[in-house]
């Protein structure tokens, strides 16, 4: 077996670039130490989706192609169910027409609860990440992930099917432990993300173990200088491996 041979590095972000501290993008700049200073970006992207302003609802987000492989024939049918739970849902993207004309009509049949931007703009995907509460990735499959990197580093809490890297970056919330980043589910089926996206919703309800989970997504490095160390230590590993084989 080859398997003690083959090794695994995630894709790293730019953290000097991708910064809610600094980010010129978004106009109420934070940290992990000032997640009450990022509420104002809530508001902000509420009134940037023609959304009603109401902090306590919680507000899902998705920045990403719209298609089957990420996830929204899963989220095609579960997405009436998940608005009478009282939440807003905010989707960046382009990709199938169909889902661009479901999101169109939900945004028009449910006008407080549903906002669609049928674009990619750097601008609008910052401040979704630095103004939701949580993101949503409940890919088919997913080789590695930037999304849930950089929504971690705004302090947007993660919902992902464990799959591919996002398996590898979200850990399953435990309340018994305390442990964990955000929420998973592993089986391809729309009733097995809402059940993990209710779970978020009632999490979401206790603030202090919100902004933990907010906390510890921020403080996690994701960094592509990570990244790098992580070859390195392949390569070193690789040339003790070929030294011990001479």
């Amino acid at each position: 077996t080859r398997r003690d041979r083959l090794f695994g590095i995630l894709n790293g972000i730019d953290y000097q670039q991708l910064n809610p501290a600094t980010d010129y993008y978004i106009q109420s700049h934070f940290d992990r130490y000032s997640l009450n200073t990022r509420e104002k970006n809530k508001q902000i992207l509420q009134e940037q989706a023609h959304l009603p302003i109401r902090p306590d609802v919680p507000l899902i987000s998705m920045v990403s192609r719209l298609a089957d492989q990420k996830g929204f024939d899963l989220i095609a049918q579960i997405i009436e169910p998940l608005l009478a739970q009282g939440i807003q849902f905010v989707v960046l993207g382009i990709g199938e027409q169909r889902y661009h004309e479901l999101f169109q009509k939900l945004a028009a049949r449910f006008p407080e609860q549903v906002a669609i931007f049928l674009t990619f703009n750097a601008e609008i995907a910052q401040r979704i990440y630095a103004g939701s509460d949580m993101f949503l990735m409940p890919s088919r499959f997913e080789p590695c992930g930037l999304n849930q990197l950089i929504a971690m580093r705004y302090g947007c809490v993660p919902i992902v099917r464990s799959v591919g890297g996002l398996a590898d970056t979200v850990q399953e919330y435990d309340p018994k432990t305390g442990a964990g980043n955000g929420f998973t589910f592993a089986k391809y089926d729309a009733w097995e993300l809402f059940a993990a996206i209710v779970r978020a919703l009632e999490v979401y309800r206790f603030k202090d173990i919100w902004q933990t989970l907010q906390q510890r997504g921020m403080e996690a490095d994701h960094s592509w200088h990570a990244s790098a160390m992580r070859y390195v230590d392949v390569y070193r590993d690789a040339l003790a491996f070929h030294e011990r084989g001479r």
